[in-house]
């Protein structure tokens, strides 16, 4: 049976929509997710390197930042006597919005200089090194691949360079993507499914060869951005730990930047996940906040573009409401039972989050023109809220698939099995969620601050609105167990409230959903131990029948997860227990080289000293990365 690909292991370069995959020793081709992609096509497989018939022994894999990586490996094979390695290869490769460069530098130690070079030279240092580089076009798909489905070759057509540079050339189709590869010195030839390159050159000191493959995507949804971030990390970080993290994470971020003409914004994630996710984007920019406002002006420009006209049950489109997720083409997810189209809607909490993130842009500073062209949108978003969200009109948002074919959790926990009840069986929907409810709170409150400070109606009835939501919260969602009282995950579609306990409830905090009693309550829940794993917050207590730590949203921890409780932590004034995740938040970042994941497992850190990767995680994900910013400013 097909599995999806496991990740962890592998190494990645980047800058939006382009991603190269390889494993640690810079190898294409032995992990199903290898090779050159761009957006949601692959357009190689696997690239392997043969230089002289000497194997390659690794010994560094050395990031160069997040668009570049250096594999340095000795050749053994054309040592001279004795125990020191004579020759070197420094594999670098280096990945660009339109394309992917890589280049093999051999430093033999025994040869000449170059210019000492001569026959006589030449015949008392031995013969000419022999360059082969495998090369395999490919055009599969990003569904087939995470699925686990076999490489999809296409053939490749020779020529030379149009310039007379010499060398050769080489193009191919894969889906709607052209590509161009170039290799100056090189012959190129064709040997199956696989193009060959191959250089041959005088034995020197160093010697260096390069190809180059460039894309042409000319029906792209969202493209690379080439002008310098608009954001970086914070100076004067006393703490090592954060200050490398904040200095990865910017980097990271910086790389996952794409644009539409209506802005710039950040993709969710590589590597499924490189293009606009509405939730994903819109807590990166708002996380970014404390640093950056105009990446918050993009975002919610390009989302607001897209926002709903019309009522589609096959995309779950509705008026005003914001949109899930934007590709080139249709997706089928994990099976050809859910299959969404190139443009979903199937989210319940973008709308509201979208009006939290201009209220947030708008108190740290983004221009009030900018604002201000906003507010229809606000207006649609919020009326949205009203009149779909709350599809039964009980004064809750509670979402259901319409399609038959599309997400049945569209929360941010979207996995099939997210919303359980204590005793591991699966609540029925429709499903109103809590964090749900706080973030209409907010957006109510708060796109009535907004609406009352341009001068426009309707900022009471928000008002007036989001108490009402308040109080039938309050009636519906608390309970209380061994421990003592908290809200549930959600309501079913009986409106019984689901008893297990969540990071969800996490969420809550600074919404002004709850008073500050119930806010200290929820602060003392998300530190317990059942919650808290000393690695971050934890998806699901471990009390529930349902927790495992390597389950996607039922145990694991999630980065960004654990960041909206610190923020929500520090806002409503708990200072000490947003300090608590945020240095286990810092341990994680450190086991993981400051690239943080897209989630990891939750296990205890009284049991094992370094948290153990979720195998299948994206990295870099920029929800993850802008993780780093509340912590910052938690521990400031």
């Amino acid at each position: 049976m097909p599995l999806q690909p496991l990740l962890h292991d592998e190494v990645v370069v980047l800058a939006a929509p382009t991603q190269a995959w390889s494993d640690r020793n810079g190898v294409v081709g032995t992990n199903p997710v290898h090779g050159y992609w761009t957006g949601d096509q692959r357009f190689v497989s696997a690239v392997t390197v043969s230089i002289s018939g000497s194997p390659v022994e690794p010994i560094a894999t050395v990031p160069a930042g997040a668009r570049e990586v250096v594999f340095t490996g000795l050749l053994r094979g054309l040592d001279g006597p004795g125990a020191d390695p004579d020759v070197r290869l420094d594999h670098r490769r280096t990945v660009r919005i339109d394309g992917v460069r890589e280049s093999l530098s051999v430093t033999d130690r025994l040869a000449p200089e170059r210019d000492q070079v001569t026959e006589t030279a030449s015949d008392r240092t031995g013969t000419d090194r022999t360059v082969v580089v495998r090369i395999r076009p490919d055009a599969s798909g990003m569904d087939g691949v995470k699925a686990g489905s076999a490489p999809a070759p296409v053939p490749a057509v020779l020529s030379e360079p149009a310039d007379g540079a010499g060398g050769g050339r080489a193009s191919w189709t894969a889906g709607s993507v052209t590509v161009v590869l170039d290799a100056p010195g090189a012959a190129v030839s064709t040997d199956g499914d696989d193009l060959v390159l191959t250089w041959s050159l005088p034995r020197t000191r160093h010697a260096t060869v390069s190809w180059d493959c460039r894309v042409d995507i000319p029906e792209a949804v969202v493209r690379g951005v080439t002008g310098p971030a608009p954001f970086s990390a914070p100076a004067d970080v006393r703490d090592d730990r954060l200050r490398r993290w904040l200095d990865r994470a910017t980097d990271d971020l910086e790389a996952l930047r794409l644009c539409r003409p209506e802005g710039t914004f950040l993709a969710a994630g590589a590597p499924w996940f490189l293009t606009l996710f509405g939730r994903d984007s819109i807590w990166a920019a708002r996380f970014l906040l404390p640093v950056d406002t105009s990446t918050a002006g993009g975002t919610l420009r390009v989302l607001a573009a897209l926002q709903g006209t019309t009522s589609d049950p096959a995309t779950a489109e509705q008026p005003g409401k914001i949109m899930h997720e934007l590709r080139q083409a249709g997706l089928p997810v994990d099976n050809d039972e859910i299959s969404l189209p190139p443009l979903y809607y199937g989210t319940v909490d973008a709308t509201a989050l979208w009006v939290c993130l201009l209220h947030d842009a708008w108190r740290a500073g983004l221009p009030e023109a900018e604002v201000e062209a906003l507010l229809p949108a606000l207006e649609r978003a919020l009326a949205w809220m009203r009149d779909h969200g709350d599809a039964d009109g009980d004064g809750l948002l509670e979402y259901v698939d319409e399609s038959g074919r599309g997400l049945a959790n569209q929360g941010w926990k979207d996995s099939g099995d997210s919303v359980q009840w204590r005793d591991g069986t699966l609540a029925q929907g429709p499903i109103a969620l809590c964090e749900v409810q706080g973030y209409a709170h907010e957006a109510a409150v708060h796109g009535a601050d907004l609406l009352d400070a341009f001068g426009r109606p309707g900022g009471d009835g928000w008002r007036a609105w989001a108490s009402g939501l308040a109080d039938r919260f309050r009636e519906a969602f608390w309970l209380t167990d061994a421990i003592g009282p908290y809200p549930a995950i959600a309501l079913d579609a009986e409106k019984r409230p689901v008893d297990s306990v969540t990071s969800n409830i996490g969420h809550l905090l600074g919404t002004g959903l709850l008073t500050p009693e119930e806010e200290a309550v929820v602060a003392a829940r998300v530190v317990a131990p059942d919650m808290a794993s000393g690695f971050g917050l934890r998806t699901l207590s471990t009390t529930a029948d349902g927790f495992w730590p390597l389950s996607y949203h039922g145990g694991s921890v999630w980065a960004h997860d654990t960041a909206v409780v610190i923020a929500g932590l520090t806002r409503s004034g708990h200072h000490d227990e947003a300090r608590t995740l945020a240095e286990q938040l810092l341990v994680a970042a450190v086991a993981f080289d400051f690239r943080m994941p897209e989630l990891h497992a939750g296990d205890a850190s009284a049991d094992v000293s370094r948290p153990a990767p979720y195998p299948a995680a994206c990295r870099p994900q920029a929800w993850s990365a802008a993780a780093a910013f509340p912590v910052w400013v938690a521990l400031r």
